[in-house]
């Protein structure tokens, strides 16, 4: 990809075109609703959940939403533009020159179908465009939304401790207000594009964040998305262990980081996983045409839309998520470069991909 502009900690968004990366013979992309159905997700639930979307530059114009909604027969959502430091929707439909609309328009359009997926209703969707993560989420909280989700992000080396506890301090205090918080766990394998093949994403490392990994999912198989086996800076899910924050007890059975690692050995990346590998990627419309998108950065939204149909305020609900495994699909093949995925919680796929009627029955007492 052409390299884009400098943001503060080196930030950057995590999806991936399907034509950019290593293609695999027989993949097929999904439509949002059908991924939908495949994960089990319930149907009628209340609803209510405002959904966040934290972006760093980029932008969407409702002719693109207009053709996607109606491609999988769905209302198009309330969607609200919120300026946090005077950055704005800009979107430019020339191509390459405007690729960040493509994280834009996949962030609105997978959330949004995913919520009208659980519910029949239209999302209520705020896009907050700000030049740092911590401001718009910060914003997002006070602004009284429920869900927020997290497209951006980049290596904990480029944060620096002080930057990446300060985003656990506004992302703890957004959660304790009760906003639930998701973030893309990246795109570039167990060396998260750093210069070491074992780093973690920073906000999903935050212990109130939870990270969101990456599968490779037919309608049969589903393992871990990693499109450069062999490789620790590839195209695949980030993940691994953090050098910030430490080992965090909610997360039951993840496996501690190899004694022998000179890596990071606090908390396990990630929390959830779903699917990214742009191979099986999201049909999306941007700059006025089909095309299908994958990354962690579709991962985050999906689980969004799902939690905004649970309802409002369910803040800090990891500690649950870790509590019923049962509820995720256990992701067992693969490989994130220095990573494998094993039987349980791993640092590939944390515990699994989502079974959404148990996930519901959990947080709405209904099957």
């Amino acid at each position: 990809m052409p390299d884009r502009k400098v943001l503060p900690h080196k930030c950057h968004s995590y999806f991936k075109l399907r034509s950019q990366v290593t293609q695999i013979a027989g993949a097929v992309p999904w439509t949002v609703p059908a991924l939908c159905a495949e994960y089990n997700w319930p149907s009628g639930t209340k609803g209510g959940g405002v959904i966040a979307i934290v972006e760093l530059g980029g932008g969407w114009v409702m002719s693109d939403m207009t053709s996607f909604f109606e491609s999988v027969g769905q209302p198009v959502p309330s969607i609200t533009d919120v300026s946090v430091d005077g950055t704005e929707n800009t979107p430019n439909q020339s191509g390459s020159a405007g690729e960040d609309d493509y994280e834009v328009g996949l962030d609105i359009q997978v959330s949004g179908a995913s919520y009208y997926a659980a519910t029949g209703q239209a999302a209520t969707i705020r896009v907050y465009w700000s030049q740092d993560i911590g401001t718009a989420v910060a914003k997002a909280a006070s602004d009284g939304c429920d869900v927020c989700t997290i497209s951006w992000g980049s290596d904990e080396a480029n944060w620096g401790t002080s930057a990446a506890e300060q985003m656990e301090t506004t992302a703890e205090s957004a959660v304790a207000g009760g906003m639930v918080v998701f973030a893309a766990a990246g795109d570039n394998d167990s060396s998260d594009g750093g210069s070491t093949p074992a780093n973690v994403d920073c906000p999903s490392s935050c212990p109130h964040v939870i990270g969101c990994g990456g599968t490779y999912k037919t309608t049969t198989d589903e393992t871990v998305w990693n499109d450069n086996p062999g490789e620790t800076d590839g195209e695949g899910t980030g993940g691994g262990y953090s050098t910030v924050f430490p080992v965090q007890a909610f997360q039951i059975g993840a496996p501690p980081a190899p004694a022998s690692s000179p890596y990071g050995k606090g908390r396990m990346v990630p929390d959830v996983t779903g699917d990214a590998d742009p191979n099986t990627g999201y049909e999306i419309f941007v700059h006025g045409a089909s095309t299908v998108v994958g990354g962690t950065s579709a991962v985050a939204p999906l689980y969004a839309g799902l939690f905004a149909a649970f309802g409002t305020k369910l803040g800090f609900v990891t500690p649950t998520l870790w509590q019923n495994q049962s509820a995720f699909n256990d992701i067992t093949v693969g490989s994130n470069g220095f990573y494998d995925a094993a039987v349980g919680p791993d640092p590939c796929s944390g515990i699994g991909s989502p079974i959404g009627t148990r996930i519901a029955a959990v947080f709405t007492g209904a099957a």
